[in-house]
């Protein structure tokens, strides 16, 4: 079986033959494999960046959504940021650990954690703004405004179409 012209100038084809041990379906072409690598550029780069800060992409994430509410339980702040109930409480109560959030019984129900930005919190999420949009946006500069702004339409009507779905770590 003969090789294709735009198969031989594949950088999977390049990579060698054992690249091609997956059924003719390389990585490179996997929406799944590729969105993992965008993911870990990014984490990359947002690391990179905002070493100075000590706060990784998850924890960011945390802070940015506790910043545009007075206060918010652990549970709805799970499912704002996509992670699981396990990782939320263990970066919120580093977070905590580092004065950058107060986290308490919640008043309405005592099952639930109420958790709110610290002034400190507040302080440094505003510090770091300016480079985790650096960041960002390095993770994409690559591509023209028109392509931006079409690669994020694509990535949330991904999201949105898989709704509530979220990891399952059981399987690690």
């Amino acid at each position: 079986m003969g090789v294709t012209k735009s198969q031989a100038n594949s950088d999977a084809y390049k990579a060698g033959p054992e690249s091609h041990s997956d059924g003719g379906w390389p990585l490179s072409d996997r929406p799944g494999f590729l969105a993992r690598r965008v993911h870990q550029i990014h984490v990359s780069l947002f690391s990179e960046l905002c070493a100075p800060f000590g706060v990784t992409p998850v924890q960011y994430s945390l802070l940015s959504a506790l910043a545009g509410r007075e206060s918010a339980d652990q549970t709805t702040l799970s499912r704002i940021v996509a992670l699981d109930r396990t990782t939320t409480t263990g970066a919120l109560k580093r977070l905590e650990a580092r004065g950058l959030v107060r986290r308490g019984t919640s008043a309405t129900d005592r099952r639930s954690q109420s958790c709110a930005l610290t002034p400190e919190g507040r302080r440094l999420l505003e510090e770091m703004e300016a480079l985790a949009r650096k960041a960002h946006a390095a993770t994409v500069d690559m591509l023209s405004p028109e392509e931006r702004t079409q690669f994020i339409e694509i990535m949330k009507k991904i999201v949105s179409a898989h709704g509530g779905r979220q990891t399952s770590f059981d399987l690690l």
